[in-house]
């Protein structure tokens, strides 16, 4: 039905749905090879469709979900100038006392960690801060560094899921439908939690019963001063209100009328602010630049480039055809429907990274409104959830924050294997995903 308005536009008058199709094809191809850096792939995606003519650059940017750019953004800035005051390492030596510096006690609680605050920044973030920390600790402990990094990218999925901030697809999800951030919390914190929990218990088997560590090298850890790993603590107090009150904006958000966006990057301004008082026109300079320096633009650009290519499809069409296949294979049967789009999500997260995915499956689910209730596409909303952030821990291009972790693990020496990290993550990840198809057939069917 796009299609026919476009055609007229669109390079030596071909079908934008053809043109879209082999664009969005060839960008996901190029990104899973990943032999060019995914960034660059979505932006030339993007000027493909622009420059084919199935997009105009004002469609494009429209197409360009900003309130998820600043999320990102704004998380990225308000961690990296929090990281300053050594918040994350007190807090990884606190914890590794209180196991004693045990190994499969201190896989426990850095995993534990990684989930909360997973929920509670978002896990890309999170895996930049725990990573450095596992890895000083399992250097010093002499253990290897594999099954704590495998439990860590399960950890951040996991936990990232709970919430509307912890995992990019969920912030997209949230800003596409304007679902808050308590409306996570409580459908989706209760599923998380009990999968987080029986994850640990294939983890004990396969690695926890065999780690041992010298009584010499646990003493080493245990003298780990916690107090000094706090370099500022003026910092880490201002650090600490700023994140109070931008997550208290966050759970707040639908009360006061703001988006997340807004609240993330208002918050990001306002400590970038107060780092700035006090100092020479000069010193506030290197500051600011030091810290947006810091932000991870290329997942920033990436997601950038990915919303124009989908919106090309969607706009030639391609997006109505599959949601009507959809219901065509499901035969519009709602509760056939809600599973089948919980494993589709999860399968095809973990071959593509969920981010992709989730974009293209979004517009999908908005066009079944036709056919269900709001309150059976709010059970779509989770279903799609759950497979895309639970899929993510399938391989590991399936999240952004495993690949993060891969990048840390690869500078540390101790590289983890696309093909042996997927033998064993897949069967997981599929567990994990067939205890969400009960939590969802007893909640919501």
């Amino acid at each position: 039905m796009h299609g026919t308005a476009a055609a007229s536009q669109v390079i030596l008058g071909l079908s934008p749905l053809v043109v879209s199709l082999t664009v969005f094809v060839l960008t996901y191809a190029a990104i899973v090879t990943e032999k060019i850096n995914r960034s660059i792939v979505a932006l030339l995606g993007a000027g493909l469709m622009i420059f084919s003519g199935v997009l105009n650059q004002s469609e494009a940017v429209a197409g360009i979900d900003f309130n998820t750019i600043s999320l990102l953004t704004g998380m990225m800035v308000l961690v990296a100038i929090t990281q300053k005051s050594g918040v994350f390492q007190y807090v990884a030596i606190v914890v590794a006392k209180w196991v004693k510096a045990e190994p499969w006690g201190l896989l426990v609680m850095l995993s534990a960690i990684t989930a909360v605050f997973s929920a509670l920044l978002d896990n890309v973030t999170t895996v930049l801060l725990i990573v450095p920390v596992a890895l000083l600790i399992t250097d010093s402990l002499r253990v290897s560094a594999y099954p704590y990094l495998f439990s860590i990218i399960f950890a951040s999925n996991i936990g990232g899921t709970s919430t509307l901030i912890g995992d990019p697809p969920n912030i997209m999800i949230g800003s596409a439908v304007g679902l808050t951030f308590s409306d996570f919390v409580v459908n989706l914190g209760p599923i998380a939690a009990i999968i987080f929990a029986l994850t640990l218990i294939p983890l004990y088997l396969i690695w926890g019963r065999k780690m041992r560590a010298t009584p010499e090298d646990r003493a080493q850890v245990m003298a780990f001063d916690a107090k000094e790993a706090i370099t500022d603590t003026r910092l880490l107090k201002q650090s600490l209100t700023v994140i109070g009150l931008v997550i208290a904006g966050f759970v707040m958000a639908h009360h006061i009328g703001q988006e997340p966006g807004t609240i993330a990057m208002f918050g990001a301004a306002f400590l970038l602010l107060l780092r700035a008082l006090g100092k020479d026109a000069e010193e506030q300079s290197h500051e600011t630049h030091r810290t947006w320096g810091e932000v991870e633009w290329v997942t920033i650009f990436f997601f950038v480039g990915l919303f124009v290519v989908v919106a090309g499809v969607e706009k030639a069409g391609a997006l109505d055809l599959l949601a009507g296949k959809l219901l065509e294979v499901t035969g519009g049967d709602f509760p056939t429907t809600t599973i089948t789009i919980l494993w589709a999500s999860a399968i095809f997260s973990a071959v593509v990274d969920n981010i992709p995915f989730v974009a293209t499956m979004i517009p999908v689910i908005q066009k079944m409104g036709a056919v269900f209730s709001p309150e059976q596409l709010s059970t779509l909303w989770w279903s799609l959830a759950l497979g895309a952030c639970l899929g993510g821990n399938g391989s590991l291009v399936g999240a952004s924050a495993n690949l993060v972790v891969a990048g840390f693990a690869e500078r540390a020496g101790q590289p983890i294997r696309f093909l042996p990290f997927m033998l064993l993550a897949f069967p997981l990840m599929l567990a994990s995903i067939a205890v969400s198809s009960v939590y969802l057939y007893l909640r919501y069917l």
